[in-house]
């Protein structure tokens, strides 16, 4: 079977990290032949883990950037070092960034000049933007809504600087078809986590039915959002088999014609060999 590639997952994280020989052997086991590892969480310290796993295995590649939650950290000694970190090979895209109005450690404020100056310097390097959007949950359906929702507004800001040239990915894709589409317009691949294969998902599995062949992903998130039906446990990669069957039976296609698409799709973004 094709190899299997999960484009978004956080292998630096002490939930991984700790364990990552049988992380990674698990993983080969199941069919992962790539992974996009992904650092932003925390300190630069996660991103130089993540760039250092990355350059110690063929078939691993780092993303490196601030995540929202860590916004307010994103100052100009930050940036510089998230340039120095990308001048390695492995790093094959900037990110994740953008906008989470659920967990609010750095204000909204914070939060969207740092994907003003991960737009800015993913242009500056020539690679791809991994873009993180999550809304507020309401107590209740009838709340008013607190501001715009986190798609809307990271739409918004990228319409106005600009989609870098390399493109990008809306990576744990959880927003409308309206948003959805909006995406797409932009330029942007749409990747799905293990959020597709919970029973209560249908309106995301519909969307996911909608996105074109040469612009979808899928990816674990791991050690976060564990597909069913291992829910409850840690993610690892070695679980990506199961969102790749919940998307290619929603998009009535086999799991081998899904694989060999997402393999081309992240190849030609991230510029994998």
């Amino acid at each position: 079977m094709t190899p299997l590639i999960d484009t978004h997952c956080h292998l630096a994280d002490p939930k991984l990290r700790d364990d990552l020989h049988a992380v990674l052997e698990r993983a080969t086991a199941a069919g992962v032949g790539y992974i996009v590892a992904v650092g932003a969480i925390g300190s630069i310290e996660t991103d130089r883990l993540t760039v250092e796993i990355a350059e110690r295995h063929d078939g691993i590649f780092a993303a490196v950037g601030v995540h929202p939650h860590d916004a307010k950290d994103c100052n100009s000694t930050r940036l510089g070092q998230l340039r120095e970190l990308a001048r390695s090979k492995k790093v094959v895209a900037i990110g994740e960034t953008g906008l989470d109005f659920q967990y609010m450690p750095s204000p909204p404020e914070a939060q969207q000049s740092s994907l003003h100056h991960h737009l800015e310097l993913a242009r500056e390097l020539g690679l791809p933007l991994v873009i993180h959007c999550r809304d507020a949950e309401s107590s209740s359906a009838n709340d008013p809504p607190q501001r715009p929702a986190a798609s809307h507004k990271v739409i918004e800001i990228v319409r106005e600087v600009g989609i870098p040239p390399a493109g990008g990915m809306a990576h744990c894709f959880t927003g409308d078809q309206a948003a959805a589409v909006e995406f797409l317009s932009l330029g942007f691949h749409i990747s799905f986590s293990g959020i597709a294969t919970f029973k209560n998902a249908g309106a995301l599995r519909e969307t996911a039915r909608l996105v074109p062949d040469d612009r979808i992903l899928i990816e674990t998130d791991a050690p976060y959002l564990t597909p069913e039906p291992h829910r409850g446990r840690r993610n690892e990669p070695a679980y990506l088999r199961f969102t790749l069957d919940a998307l290619a039976k929603a998009r009535e296609v086999t799991p081998e014609q899904l694989a060999t698409q997402v393999l081309a799709n992240a190849r030609r973004l991230f510029h994998i060999p």
